[in-house]
């Protein structure tokens, strides 16, 4: 079975750290673009970051950029988002999904496969 799992969520206060993972398992991460998304409650979900199948492009939304960090692990089969100076608005349920295309922008690139989400919570 074909599946994504997020792991390394939970509590932080603002200008914590989080590194959030992005493992799978039936398939391999290499042969896809990765990208994290977000949804916090009562809001649309959002692009965050996206990693392209090679690594070597990445793009991050404007309120990520200088904080947030994308990169992959071919021998871990494994995509992270490494979360610096968190706030409290980055405060979400997150998700990674796979796509053949690295994009961010809602509705520019189809994802074929999304992991079930990991809460990530800044707050003091």
């Amino acid at each position: 079975q074909l599946q994504l799992v997020e792991s390394g969520g939970g509590l932080v206060q603002p200008g914590g750290s989080l590194r959030l993972s992005c493992a799978a398992s039936g398939f391999t991460l290499d042969y896809y673009a990765i990208g994290w998304f977000r949804q916090a409650p009562g809001k649309e979900r959002e692009g965050v970051s996206c990693i392209s199948r090679s690594g070597g492009t990445t793009n991050y939304a404007d309120s990520v950029k200088g904080r947030f960090t994308i990169s992959r692990n071919s021998a871990k089969n494994t995509v992270y988002l490494q979360m610096n100076s968190l706030k409290p608005e980055d405060t979400a349920v997150y998700y990674c999904a796979a796509s053949l295309i690295c994009g961010i922008v809602a509705g520019s690139t189809p994802y074929y496969y999304w992991g079930q989400g990991t809460q990530v919570t800044v707050s003091s």
